[in-house]
């Protein structure tokens, strides 16, 4: 009789692809996801005799073993154990066999090796086969990132185009984000990127042993993407200076930074909405649920007290502090549950790769259950104080006078931290305010209830105790009678007189002499001051029962110079009453960038060109110079597209057509960018619904 062999073997991959929702994935491997079977058809020289048999052997990672779970061998029977790796036999006509190969819900996620063991008569021939790439699978209600709404699903994994959420908490501005997940060389990137991390550098078999759980994959993500540790992703750059890379508000998407890390390691430079769009996207090319959230007003409490200090001069300028509160701060979230906490915990798993303080060793943050943050359940794995802290922490403010007065503690402020956290809502580009997920309303009693159960067990568990003790002994000045705030006046672009306006209310029935100071100047989204801009201080008088208007305006001369690309500029206002009492107000402007639009007039369709026309307005008044376009998007631009641009005079409009040929067919997000010596990062969108052929 001929010697049995293996000829070839179909993996019906677009079959397959299908039922494990990874047709979007443009690239050569075989991507799958656990939890779910592979159908393969197996093509022998000619049909199977008494004696002879099938098995599948696949292994993953650098020393699969069966005791780790990185490595099986399946004999093909006439059963499939859908709980464990198996394979049985279907459908077999003259040679050709039909094999069910089942991926249990825990299998570790990576890379996997398939070898095909042919028996005949105890004699084996064995056949290196394809590679698997095996995926978490938010479909398979077993699985740990199980996702029972399909909309969500398709918004969380699928949805390769995000918006997030920028500015400060009066002045909400958003920026859409490529994540490109499904980009043919990502999701390589995105396992060696697992391979690169100190977990598997240190002991390869344990770590991959562990890519089963999300808990830990997203832990060791959260470290890779910033590149403090380990060589990672992005090198953080909160200077205002960025010489030698990218300012971080050039970028529009995640696969440039993806591709130039694993071309030439880490990438100048990133903010942290640079690090959660990149931790985002592979999470999601995964298959962990991910979304990106800003947190305006956003604090970092380094001394562990909930109490956020922050010190000013008598002028309002900003004195070095430990602590801070960011305009915004933006991290991610994924989706699985958590056995280590309990059934209660289980959810949105905050995950955060900008580098901010060390967790066990290393910088990064997560995942912290949402729910724990909400509860005060401040001891919780992992980080959770932290992250309670950014979103419910007290604020102190306090001055330092240059006359050798003692400092003094203007008041503290229980309500201003962690507003309007925001993410992408399902299905739109509408702003979903999850605010009352990470905490309870702020000025009711289960909001405090909570504080202060976070405080006391801090206390308890002998965290932060002496700055707790200290809190009791520092001085306090005289209570203000007096009330002030900045008056909102209009989203004033670049180029635009900037008006201030504040309001100062005297509700006693004694009239007020006020000394007012105000600093004005340009600052970084995390408060950093950059440059001054101007000081003023005059005397005021307030009749009582009444209210006088302060107004004071900056011309764009003043801060041309001085504005970083965030485009802020923060006023602070220091008002002292006759008897020592101070009011201190502060008010964070960003300045609007010129319009640039983008339109495409015709059906679009794969595999043909299109133009793409982009519109520019030079409003800022005065010549911009070494002007630079770039254009992206997954699905349609495979490398980002750079035109330089003529000078431009004041009031000129410019306008081009650029010929694009998409290579996937849907909606996709095409991003403009626009840069000159006066102004950063120019953002414009477009939606491109791609037909296919």
């Amino acid at each position: 009789m001929t010697t049995l062999q293996l000829r070839s073997v179909n993996i019906q991959k677009q079959t397959n692809a299908a039922n494990h929702h990874t047709s979007d994935y443009d690239s050569t491997s075989f991507v799958v996801r656990r939890g779910e079977y592979i159908i393969n058809s197996f093509n022998f020289n000619r049909p199977f005799s008494t004696g002879e048999s099938l098995a599948i052997a696949v292994e993953t990672g650098p020393s699969p073993s069966v005791s780790n779970k990185t490595k099986v061998v399946m004999p093909v029977s006439t059963n499939v154990n859908p709980k464990t790796w198996s394979a049985s036999r279907g459908q077999s006509s003259g040679g050709t066999v039909t094999v069910k190969i089942n991926i249990p819900v825990d299998a570790v996620i990576g890379r996997y090796k398939v070898t095909a063991n042919v028996n005949r008569s105890g004699r084996i021939a064995s056949y290196r086969l394809f590679e698997w790439i095996v995926l978490f699978n938010p479909w398979n209600q077993e699985d740990q990132v199980y996702m029972s709404n399909e909309a969500e699903r398709n918004e969380y994994v699928l949805n390769e185009t995000g918006l997030i959420f920028t500015g400060s908490s009066s002045f909400k501005g958003s920026r859409r984000w490529d994540y490109a997940q499904f980009e043919g060389d990502i999701l390589d990137i995105g396992l060696f990127l697992l391979d690169s991390s100190r977990e598997y550098k240190t002991d390869p078999t344990t770590d991959v042993s562990k890519r089963n759980d999300p808990i830990y994959v997203g832990r060791v993500l959260s470290s890779m993407v910033n590149s403090n540790d380990d060589r990672g992703v992005l090198v953080g750059n909160w200077t205002g200076d960025y010489t030698g890379g990218q300012t971080p508000s050039s970028w529009s998407g995640s696969a440039a930074i993806l591709r130039s890390w694993r071309k030439n390691g880490p990438v100048k430079f990133g903010q942290c909405w640079v690090y959660a769009g990149v931790l985002c996207t592979v999470l999601r090319c995964l298959g962990i649920p991910s979304r990106v959230i800003t947190n305006f007003e956003s604090a970092h409490d380094t001394n562990t007290n909930l109490l956020i200090e922050q010190y000013f001069d008598e002028y309002g300028m900003s004195l070095p502090s430990p602590d801070s509160v960011w305009n915004f701060h933006c991290w991610d979230e994924g989706w699985f549950t958590r056995h280590d906490l309990g059934d209660d915990f289980g959810g949105w798993q905050i995950l955060d790769a900008t580098p901010q303080e060390l967790s066990d060793g290393s910088f990064r943050l997560g995942p912290t259950s949402q729910k724990a943050v909400k509860e005060g359940e401040v001891t919780f794995d992992f980080d959770t104080t932290f992250v309670f802290g950014e979103v419910n922490s007290d604020r102190k403010q306090y001055i330092k006078y240059r006359d050798g007065r003692p400092l003094s503690n203007t008041y503290t402020d229980s309500v201003s931290v962690g507003k309007f956290i925001s993410t992408k809502a399902v299905g739109s580009f509408d702003r979903l305010d999850v605010t009352n997920d990470y905490k309870y309303p702020e000025g009711f009693a289960k909001e405090r209830e909570i504080f202060n159960k976070a405080r006391t067990t801090l206390l308890s568990f002998g965290i932060a105790t002496m700055s707790m003790r200290m809190e009791q002994d520092e001085p306090k000045g005289p209570k203000p009678e007096i009330t002030g705030s900045f008056k909102p006046s209009g989203e004033p672009q670049i180029g635009d007189d900037v008006p201030f306006i504040f309001i100062i209310k005297n509700p006693t029935s004694a009239t007020k002499n006020i000394k007012f100071k105000l600093t004005v100047t340009s600052i970084i989204y995390n408060r950093t001051t950059v440059k001054e801009i101007l000081t003023n201080s005059q005397s005021v008088t307030v009749a009582a029962n009444k209210e006088e208007s302060i107004s004071l305006t900056v011309e764009y001369a003043k801060y041309q110079n001085a504005l970083t690309p965030d485009n802020m500029i923060r006023a602070v206002a220091v008002c002292e009453e006759e008897n020592g009492a101070t009011l201190l107000s502060e008010s964070v402007l960003t300045l609007k960038n010129p319009p640039m639009q983008l339109k495409v007039s015709e059906k679009v369709i794969v595999n043909k060109a299109v133009s793409v026309e982009v519109i520019f307005n030079n409003t800022i008044g005065e010549t911009l110079k070494n002007c630079l376009l770039t254009l992206e998007g997954s699905g349609l631009i495979k490398e980002a597209m750079k035109i330089q641009v003529p000078d431009l005079k004041p009031n000129e409009k410019y306008s081009t057509k650029v010929a694009i040929t998409p290579y996937k067919v849907g909606e996709k997000n095409c991003s403009a960018n626009f840069s000159a010596n006066k102004l950063s990062d120019v953002k414009a969108y477009y939606i491109v619904k791609v037909d296919s052929a």
